[in-house]
């Protein structure tokens, strides 16, 4: 006889306590050293974007480290409400906007935004953005979201198992138009159901639980009435909340209404922050799903202002970039200075010791967070230099004082990029100088019909030397009214080939 296996235990991974934010905040400094090798760190219990790092590719680990920014965490209290999120629950009956107005009254802040309405009834996960948070609001909107919702069925059905069935069916792309009361225009659109499932059917009241997951913008209310028609007996949506919205799910620290006005009130009257930071989020929270990439400190600033993000400003970068995904671009204090899109896969960086990494999609960083780093090289150096010799004038032009060896020297570049534009310029199309002919007509007619008494004496002279046209040449058979080009006025049958015959005739009965 063949003895059974036994069935080995698996090992349950330990899964270390979550700590609360606001303990993390005090636990350790956070950040990226400089270093002459890669040292070996744990750093999967690091909070928000550093997560992880130690995994990240390494370029370089020399930078000059600045003392300016801080971690997300580690914000001074205004700052870190200025640059942070709420995970709300939004309660039943007020509108989403009369609820982001509400949070703005109480944290008595200048802006706030949120990730997409939810209908008075519905509650659930809403993420309110914060002043410089909203920047995200967008990208938040789009993301994707999850459902709980009840479904009533006007009549009876055989069981569960029907009602599981054509939910499944109800997945992938769908057709759908908002309901008869809805904020948006009525029209038909595409929207994805990635998955679907029933949780529970109760026949007696012909009522059933389901589970969502879908694309943002999908209705459910649509998709309780086609759940209806599939079935054959007719539906109704009867209950909805929303338990994900992008990353931020209900399980993960939502707050109610009462909540944040308590940390607030705890924090004027008793000046305790503790509170506060519980109920607030840093931005950067948002952004962990998407892949990193580590700049320089002297780079920071120069990224806020527009500049491309370079290869040489590059410390770290993630696994699996491709080109056009969109990443994050961080500080080495784990701050995000910007989205953008990548112009470069992660094996092309590692190859690569010059060119454009991303361009910049949403700068999220305020302006001289970090100090300006850029126009310190040896030729700006110079320049500034010469400058304050008297050897160039103060926007940097040459003078008669200006050394031979660096007029040809030096290049600048801003003056060859106009050179290069003005010759575009200067040879327009030949259809836009049509153009601005035709336009050019127009006003003038327009002018004459304005004011004709002080045309009157241009008109006379444009109607003798018509006339005198006319006269010169000798008429045809056909007559100058025929279509034929070259036969009648000069210039006739060109106005005609253009589309222009009826503006000549509207022209000359002004005339006449």
């Amino acid at each position: 006889f063949i003895l059974p296996k036994k069935h080995k235990k698996k090992k349950e991974r330990k899964s270390l306590p979550e700590e609360d934010i606001a303990e993390i905040q005090h636990a350790e400094e956070f950040l990226i050293k400089p270093e002459s090798k890669v040292a070996q760190l744990d750093t999967s219990q690091w909070p928000l974007l550093l997560k992880n790092f130690d995994k990240l590719n390494v370029r370089t680990t020399h930078y000059t480290p600045l003392p300016c920014g801080s971690n997300p965490l580690k914000r001074e209290i205004g700052d870190y409400i200025r640059t942070g999120f709420i995970n709300l629950d939004k309660p039943s009956n007020p509108s989403s906007h009369e609820v982001v107005a509400w949070i703005r009254r109480i944290l008595r802040v200048e802006k706030t935004g949120h990730s997409g309405t939810l209908d008075p009834k519905v509650t659930g996960c809403l993420i309110v953005c914060i002043e410089r948070a909203t920047r995200l609001v967008k990208s938040q909107q789009s993301a994707g979201k999850e459902y709980v919702g009840i479904v009533r069925l006007h009549n009876a059905i055989e069981g569960g198992t029907q009602l599981s069935r054509a939910l499944e069916t109800l997945t992938g792309a769908l057709f759908q138009r908002p309901p008869l009361i809805a904020a948006v225009k009525r029209q038909l659109r595409v929207r994805t159901i990635y998955e679907s499932r029933m949780v529970e059917y109760d026949p007696e009241r012909r009522l059933g639980i389901f589970w969502v997951s879908c694309e943002a913008g999908t209705y459910i209310r649509t998709l309780c009435v086609h759940l209806g028609l599939l079935l054959g007996v007719g539906g109704q949506m009867q209950e909805l909340r929303r338990v994900r919205s992008g990353v931020m799910s209900e399980k993960d620290h939502m707050v109610t209404m009462h909540d944040v006005l308590d940390a607030q009130w705890l924090y004027d009257n008793h000046k305790d922050e503790r509170y506060l930071r519980r109920v607030v989020y840093p931005l950067e929270k948002l952004l962990t799903s998407h892949k990193r990439l580590v700049m320089k400190d002297s780079a920071v600033n120069a990224i806020c202002y527009g500049a491309k993000i370079m290869l040489p400003g590059v410390l770290r970068y993630e696994d699996g970039i491709e080109v056009n995904q969109e990443i994050v671009v961080i500080t080495t204090k784990g701050e995000a200075i910007c989205m953008a899109i990548a112009l470069m896969t992660t094996a092309v960086i590692s190859t690569c010791d010059h060119g454009i990494v991303a361009k910049i999609k949403r700068v999220i960083m305020e302006r001289d967070t970090y100090p300006r780093k850029w126009g310190l090289g040896p030729k700006a150096s110079q320049k500034k230099l010469m400058i304050k010799q008297g050897l160039l004038d103060k926007h940097g032009k040459a003078t008669d004082s200006t050394p031979a060896t660096w007029m040809q020297e030096y290049v600048d570049y801003s003056d060859s990029a106009r050179r290069e534009a003005v010759p575009d310029a200067v040879q327009a199309p030949p259809v836009a100088a049509e153009q601005v002919k035709a336009a050019k007509r127009k006003r003038e007619s327009e002018s004459e019909d304005a004011s004709p008494v002080a045309a009157q004496p241009l008109r006379k002279e444009k109607k003798k030397k018509k006339d005198k046209k006319a006269k010169a040449v000798p008429e045809s058979a056909d007559g100058p009214g025929d279509g034929v080009p070259g036969d009648g006025v000069p210039g006739e049958g060109v106005c005609r080939a253009w589309g222009l015959a009826g503006t000549w005739g509207g022209a000359a009965a002004n005339w006449a």
